[in-house]
């Protein structure tokens, strides 16, 4: 579930506002689907597999950096990586790798003796990093450039940490409350499933019960499954509990049940093989939406139909820490990944010079990068949302602003550097994908940054918690109602820019199974250029409030990723 989601839940029993989404619902496979065709603003997958219709394909390894992967599900088992040169279960590292036992991936965030679910935000470390430092400094104190800079960032930190843990505690406070009083009414109901109708019979005990029961009323007439609501409901609620005990709790670190020297950044061989962890659903939801089985008649479709899926595990319900994930782009090449999937990110980075290496040496092997956007309705041209593909300078990236030369330029330019206008705010981040080689920042160019857009060709097409920006957001893709694999050999729907980026990371995997003698550079040129160009201005929320503008100013691109235009220019340009 998006924070989005969370919101409107809570808000559910304060300003008594809906929880559920509206109850109108796109096709089944509806981001396979084509836009004239089905009448859904899919990506045209099962089109493009007409023009594919007696073409030969190669298998592309496409690599899943995500907190688990369900390897036996039923619609993935048949297209999961398989490692020919390790035996599985012997403890021995039979391809001398250095990872013992990686038969389908391996996991970063775990050792022989225990594996790791929960962790900190990363804004919480780096309050831990500079705490015993700065905790007593105050303005006046004597720094030198170096440590006013970090005291200035300490500020930062912990003015944001307050602010989250605030929110996390009444969030978890009024959820808790809205529980009990749900369970206390349908106990009385004496139903497991009650419908509206009983909820409309039922006679409130005091104002706790009235404010409840307004709740899910208001819900049950936009969807009225009780199940659905309670199963999100109880999710929000872990989530806010999770947010106080594990990811904004100052005292819990779980990093030593790693036993790697985490000191080290260029520490490799820590971990184990165990890809799918204790909590695979967001992990097994992504993959099933790259390669789940298109010929087994069961499930779902996927978008690529030669994959094989690698899973690598370096996110947990929390933020993945840069080691982690640079660690898991070296391991993904190295075992033969053409695609990376990577449907995570976070405002603060620890160590991106570090993540910054991997996706250089992901470049120099010629492998695609694929990466979420992110889900908090805002500007990356203006807001954090690591890993970028944007590489550091010397200063510390959570420090990134604009210096006078660069802003000169963009202005003479005519560069719109303001959030959706002109006008640069002061100390505002900078984010640039377009130009930024002559600016002295240079951008990743194998690399796609992916935002999230829904099924209707209408103003409402991008998804109102998908982040966005001019220079830095590539494309949008299909990332709402996206139903696919979960644990259990289970499908749900789920929402975000994290079912975005697999869509595009199946097409560039069904790209380069049919067309191998292109490059990942040339891939990643190819989708943006065969997008469908969206010619109805967009709602968008930012600073200014709520607005509509065209979708070219929210993505460099313009458009939504095409599979069907793809592969017609792929065909084109083809090397034979």
């Amino acid at each position: 579930m998006n924070i989005f989601s969370k919101v409107l839940l809570l808000s559910a029993f304060l300003p008594l506002a809906s929880i559920a989404q509206k109850s109108d619902s796109p096709k089944p496979n509806w981001f396979n689907l084509d836009l004239v065709q089905d009448g859904v603003f899919g990506v045209s997958t099962e089109r493009a597999y007409e023009l594919l219709k007696n073409k030969k394909s190669v298998p592309v390894v496409v690599a899943v950096i995500d907190g688990g992967i369900q390897q036996d599900h039923e619609d993935l088992k048949d297209v999961m990586y398989v490692n020919p040169k390790e035996v599985a279960g012997n403890k021995k590292d039979d391809d001398n790798n250095g990872y013992a036992d990686d038969v389908y991936g391996w996991n970063f965030l775990g050792s022989p003796v225990g594996t790791v679910r929960y962790d900190n935000l990363e804004v919480v470390r780096m309050v831990r990093k500079y705490q015993d430092r700065y905790a007593s400094v105050v303005n006046s104190t004597p720094l030198d450039k170096e440590e006013r800079a970090e005291f200035n960032l300490y500020k930062r930190l912990v003015t944001e940490y307050m602010g989250k843990m605030e929110n996390a505690r009444y969030g978890y406070e009024q959820l808790s409350t809205l529980s009990k009083q749900v369970n206390a009414i349908v106990s009385k109901i004496g139903k497991a499933k009650p419908t509206l109708k009983d909820f409309d019979s039922y006679k409130a005990a005091n104002e706790l019960e009235s404010k409840a029961l307004r709740a899910i009323r208001s819900s049950l007439k936009k969807d009225p499954d009780y199940v659905k609501f309670k199963e999100e409901l109880d999710e929000t609620l872990h989530y806010y509990y999770s947010q106080v005990n594990y990811h904004l709790n100052i005292d819990y670190d779980p990093r030593d049940s790693v036993k790697d020297d985490y000191t080290n950044g260029w520490q490799r061989r820590y971990g184990n093989s165990d890809i799918q962890g204790p909590d695979a659903d967001h992990g097994t939801h992504v993959a099933g939406i790259i390669g789940a089985n298109r010929k087994n008649d069961i499930g779902i479709k996927g978008v690529a139909d030669n994959v094989r899926i690698l899973g690598v595990r370096a996110v947990p319900d929390g933020d993945e820490r840069d080691k982690d994930v640079a660690n898991a782009i070296f391991y993904a090449v190295d075992n033969g990944a053409k695609v990376i999937n990577m449907s995570f990110g976070k405002s603060f980075s620890w160590d991106k010079k570090l993540v910054d290496s991997a996706v250089r040496y992901a470049a120099s092997k010629d492998v695609l990068l694929v990466h979420a956007a992110g889900n908090d309705g805002k500007n990356v041209d203006y807001s954090n949302n690591f890993p970028t593909a944007i590489f550091s300078d010397e200063r510390d990236p959570n420090m990134w602003h604009a210096p006078r030369p660069i802003l000169a330029a963009l202005e003479q330019a005519g560069a719109g550097v303001g959030p959706m206008s002109g006008g640069m705010r002061s100390r505002t981040p900078l984010r640039l994908a377009r130009d930024t080689t002559k600016l002295g920042l240079p951008k990743a160019a194998n690399w796609i940054e992916v935002g999230a857009s829904g099924w209707k060709n209408d103003g409402s097409l991008v998804a109102e918690f998908s982040n966005y920006g001019k220079r830095t957001v590539d494309v949008f893709a299909p990332g709402v109602k996206i139903n696919s694999t979960v644990p259990g050999s289970k499908y749900k729907e789920n929402d975000g820019t994290s079912m975005a980026s697999p869509v595009v990371a199946g097409v560039a995997a069904l790209i380069r199974s049919y067309y191998p003698s292109l490059t990942a550079v040339e891939v990643k040129d190819i989708i943006m250029k065969s997008v469908v160009k969206v010619e109805q201005k967009v709602k968008v929320v930012d600073v200014e409030g709520s607005k509509r503008v065209p979708l070219s100013e929210l993505c460099v691109s313009g458009g939504v990723v095409n599979a069907y235009n793809a592969i017609q220019l792929a065909e084109k340009l083809q090397r034979k």
